[in-house]
């Protein structure tokens, strides 16, 4: 299979960067983005078809490792026909102080949502 499309354990990636250098780092924050029962506009959907453009999803995580006070960052995005409660992406980030990290995170995933995934939403 491809390791792209083999699924990370947030626990592993905590304990792999946790394994390393951690100085200067105070926090992690993960994001666990899943396929929902309804469009952001409301309207009832039955999943998903995702693409992913893992060259700049690659480019991001990188980009967000120059970020102020970031020390660890890691991203996996799922791709393919998806199912109500599916996972679409995990993001993993690691910094120096809280607003750091959450400023980092917030952008990373706010960037991968409009430049590196294509959704379609699915409807009965």
């Amino acid at each position: 299979m491809d390791q792209d499309r083999v699924r990370p354990s947030l626990d592993a990636w905590l304990a792999e960067v946790k394994s390393g250098d951690i100085a200067g780092t105070g926090m992690f924050l993960a994001h666990n983005g899943i396929v929902r029962r309804t469009s952001r506009d409301g309207r009832p959907v039955t999943g998903m078809i995702l693409s992913v453009d893992r060259d700049r999803l690659a480019e991001l995580v990188e980009s967000a490792r120059l970020m102020e006070g970031v020390t660890h960052v890691k991203a996996w995005v799922n791709e393919g026909t998806l199912a109500i409660g599916d996972d679409i992406m995990y993001v993993l980030v690691g910094g120096d102080i809280r607003d750091h990290v959450f400023e980092a995170l917030a952008a990373l995933v706010r960037m991968i949502k409009t430049e590196v995934v294509t959704e379609e939403e699915l409807r009965s």
